[in-house]
């Protein structure tokens, strides 16, 4: 590190000191425990304002568990952090089962990151004269947008008017980072060249059709970061002896539960619990937790076959990175070091492991719930 580094790597730490004993003196609280952090104040420089220390969330691990990805292959140790007694011990024997049935199948079938502004337009007439505009002119909106970042590729623009307000969908490849700001700054140069040639007027950059952070049917249909699917066969002995229960009652248990009680409920997510799995995994590894919503939108599906069980999820917005933000920060990289998961060319293989995970943790659910197990579990484990 140079001597400025060093200068401003301790000045951050008693910048941090002064804050901590501000604010334990403010609220009359002792905060030693927020201020032991293993790492210098200066590596969260660009993740959080008004530091004052760190909380600490205890972290597991599941595995070893085989996944057969296109681009995560082979056994893994999976972190995973949470404050929810029995769920690593839930989704570990998820894991167990199906790496003994052969592994998890996984796939991204599509990696796509949105913004949507949204304009005012005169009328419905001028909303319609502007989105043949945007389809007429898709190179120089294109060239616009991709000025502002040399990894973004803007792949799709959809417009949807309503009434005088003209939604416009922006769609992007954004390599190894979860790719919001990035995504954010090219779109706002690219509605900058759409205000200026049309007349229609700029309201916010994002007009809640992206969307973010917020559970969405567009996002469950065209899909919002990394789209996944996964699968796995779990034979009947296996099911009788490690789930004490069999295909036709997790199949029965899957449809009545995911499908038909999520429709009753009105519900944008058709799983068991899989916000579960998506957050304990992108706390321990450095992704934004608020994104776990998208990732609730997660469809289960299990069949009978012939006594064999055929499970599936559909994870349609898995927005994670390897690069940048959380992932910069030293307990975080650690974590992706255990699956070989930081650095470029490494988010689709964490966003395989994420819909891996996520089937574990619905087989074993369903399993449980099937065999009237899931309470006395909870029980047992002390949640």
């Amino acid at each position: 590190m140079t001597s400025a580094g060093l200068k401003n790597k301790g000045k951050t730490t008693a910048d941090m000191n002064e804050r901590r004993t501000a604010a334990a003196e403010y609220t009359k609280t002792s905060l030693e425990n927020i201020g032991a952090i293993s790492f210098d104040a200066l590596a969260a420089e660009k993740n959080v304002e008004n530091m004052i220390g760190a909380i600490q969330v205890p972290l597991g691990y599941v595995g070893p568990y085989r996944i057969k990805g296109d681009y995560a292959e082979g056994e893994f140790l999976v972190p995973l952090a949470t404050t929810e007694g029995a769920l690593i011990a839930s989704v570990n024997r998820g894991c167990s089962v199906i790496s003994r049935a052969g592994g998890a199948s996984v796939k991204v079938v599509k990696d796509e990151m949105t913004r949507a502004p949204v304009f005012r337009t005169r009328d419905i007439c001028h909303a319609t004269e502007v989105s043949e505009w945007i389809e007429a002119n898709l190179a120089r909106i294109k060239e616009a947008a991709e000025s502002t970042t040399s990894h973004g590729k803007l792949l799709s623009v959809m417009p949807f008017p309503a009434g005088r307000s003209l939604h416009v969908r922006f769609a992007y490849e954004t390599g190894d980072a979860m790719g919001m700001n990035m995504a954010t700054i090219a779109t706002e140069a690219a509605a900058k060249l759409i205000a200026q040639e049309t007349g229609a007027v700029l309201i916010s950059v994002s007009g809640n059709m992206c969307t973010d952070k917020k559970p969405a049917a567009v996002n469950g249909i065209l899909g919002r970061g990394k789209t996944i699917v996964a699968d796995a066969l779990i034979p009947r002995a296996l099911l009788e002896e490690k789930m004490h229960t069999t295909a036709a009652a997790t199949a029965e248990t899957c449809l009545r539960k995911c499908a038909q009680g999520s429709a009753l409920a009105g519900s944008l997510g058709q799983n068991a619990h899989a916000a579960n799995m998506i957050a304990a995994l992108y706390i321990a590894t450095g992704q934004d937790p608020a994104q776990v919503v998208e990732g609730s939108l997660c469809m289960t599906t299990c069949e009978d076959l012939d006594g064999d069980l055929y499970i599936s999820i559909r994870l349609p917005a898995v927005e994670v990175g390897t690069v940048g933000g959380g992932t910069r920060l030293p307990c975080q990289q650690e974590a992706l070091q255990m699956i070989d998961c930081l650095g470029p060319g490494k988010a689709k293989k964490l966003a395989e492991i994420v819909g891996a995970v996520v089937l574990a943790g619905e087989l074993s659910t369903l399993c449980a719930q099937a065999a009237g197990h899931l309470g006395n579990a909870h029980q047992q484990l002390g949640r």
